[in-house]
């Protein structure tokens, strides 16, 4: 019986990891790696914050048999929107300092057209330092599994029989968000590196779109929250 929890808990964890607020913070991430790899070790650190924070408070929850109260999840899950929308602005920040150049050329008598992104300011820069993207990454995750421990502490506790099943079961969890996180990472870094690489024109378009939706999904969590 708690081998089949902990296998529902873990299901539950990858599934959980592809919830909207999650998906459109990892998308913002990976709007500043280069490649699949980086984009890879972002959904990772994400992972890694958001599984740390649940563990750790969960534990404590059920240690002390309490739930947080109404009010301060509320204000936790608004915390998540207001972070989408800064990470929503960040992305339309970033792409005022970027030039679109259209270079023409004729090849074979037909005129060719040919459209390059450049950023201002960011030579010899990948997108950003790697360690203070894992750092933002990490930090992202904690919010997300601050806002989240809730809800599922109210889950576990009542399907095990035992403080340290229901750690367990938190556990197990967050291993299930990151490994769902890191397989989206993989499917969300194909579109992006292949507009930047081949269809540089289309890479601007995502990254408005990205962070878009992050502000709007970012207000509707806080409006929900408050009220």
């Amino acid at each position: 019986m708690l081998g089949t929890l902990l296998a529902l808990g873990f299901l539950l964890g990858l599934k959980h990891a592809l919830d909207a607020d999650h998906v459109s913070a990892m998308a913002s991430l990976a709007t500043r790696s280069r490649g699949m790899r980086a984009t890879v070790r972002l959904a990772g650190a994400w992972g890694v914050g958001h599984a740390s924070v649940l563990v750790l408070f969960g534990a404590i929850l059920v240690a002390l048999g309490a739930t947080l109260p109404d009010q301060v999840a509320r204000w936790l899950e608004a915390g998540v929107g207001v972070m989408l929308v800064l990470l929503g602005i960040d992305v339309l920040r970033r792409l005022r300092g970027k030039q679109i150049h259209a270079h023409a050329h004729e090849h074979e008598g037909e005129r060719h057209a040919h459209v390059h992104i450049h950023e201002e300011g960011r030579a010899g820069h990948q997108h950003g330092h790697a360690g203070a993207m894992l750092s933002r990454a990490l930090l992202i995750g904690c919010v997300h599994g601050l806002a989240g421990t809730a809800g599922l502490v109210l889950l576990a506790a009542p399907a095990m029989s035992s403080g340290a099943g229901a750690i367990a079961y938190l556990a197990v969890f967050g291993l299930g968000t990151i490994l769902g996180m890191m397989l989206f990472s993989v499917l969300i870094s194909v579109p992006l590196t292949m507009s930047v690489r081949r269809l540089r024109w289309m890479a601007g378009t995502l990254e408005v779109l990205v962070g878009t939706v992050n502000v709007l999904l970012g207000l509707w969590i806080a409006y929900q929250s408050i009220a």
